[in-house]
């Protein structure tokens, strides 16, 4: 894919000065809609609505991902597996990679939008509601762990660019390596290099990484400026059910 991968593109739009939380709840309601009714009427209403935000967001066209050869090739050999069946089966296996491609657009184009800084404070207030249920174990009072769960989220959103990054860098010192004999060269195997290095690598970081937070106060500092929707956010939010509703009427007349 292209660097740009869950991070976020400095530009500025009504879409980059949104809510994080408006955005998720944006995704998903949309996910939640095409889980259940995954036509193509939904899945070409819900692409046009994407393609639109993205427009508005004045992203540039080198922001789009481009995938890898082997992801395309899945794509054609799941459908080669489908076309014996039927082809109900293969128009349904076209419609969930379509949809994977919509969630993961979607997802694509809150991180293009967003600072990281804005994730986790803004799912633990909107998963604020859970901390009211509680339980009581061994005498203790507990809780749902609201904020270690957007945490969790937060962190990793922030660290994958990085570990991307490593591994790209990784790949390249690899193939700059003095070339052994073909004895020593068939006996590797690339794969396992990598990965074994990029696990190193990422407990390095996260070491340094959890000293850093510690060092500012903890996790809760994460969590503590939630920000607020506005005006612009109960607009978005309008509009995103509107669209759904929109779908949902366009596919009771169709049917």
């Amino acid at each position: 894919m292209s660097s740009v991968v869950l991070r976020e593109v400095p530009v500025d739009s009504p879409v980059h000065r949104l809510w994080a939380g408006t955005k998720m709840i944006g995704v998903f309601a949309f996910s939640l809609l095409l889980m259940f009714v995954p036509s193509w009427w939904l899945l070409g209403i819900a692409a046009l609505f994407l393609s639109t935000v993205f427009v508005i967001a004045k992203l540039p066209l080198g922001t789009l991902p481009r995938f890898p050869w082997w992801v395309w090739i899945g794509v054609l050999l799941g459908a080669a597996i489908n076309v014996p069946v039927g082809v109900s089966a293969l128009v349904r296996y076209a419609q969930v990679i379509v949809f994977g491609f919509l969630l993961l657009g979607s997802t694509f184009l809150v991180a293009w939008t967003t600072p990281m800084g804005e994730i986790a404070p803004a799912l633990a207030k909107l998963g604020a509601p859970l901390k009211k249920i509680g339980w009581t174990r061994d005498g203790v009072r507990r809780t749902v762990p609201v904020d270690e769960w957007a945490v969790v989220v937060a962190l990793t959103l922030r660290g994958l660019p990085l570990l991307l990054e490593e591994m790209r860098i990784l790949r390249a010192a690899r193939k700059l390596r003095p070339k052994d004999s073909l004895v020593h060269r068939a006996s590797e195997n690339p794969l396992v290099d990598i990965l074994t290095a990029s696990m190193a690598v990422s407990t390095r970081r996260a070491g340094e990484l959890g000293e850093a937070i510690t060092t500012r106060g903890g996790t809760g500092e994460l969590t503590a400026r939630p920000g607020s929707p506005g005006r612009a956010d109960v607009v978005a939010l309008l509009v995103v059910a509107f669209v759904c509703a929109l779908g949902i009427g366009v596919e009771l007349l169709f049917q």
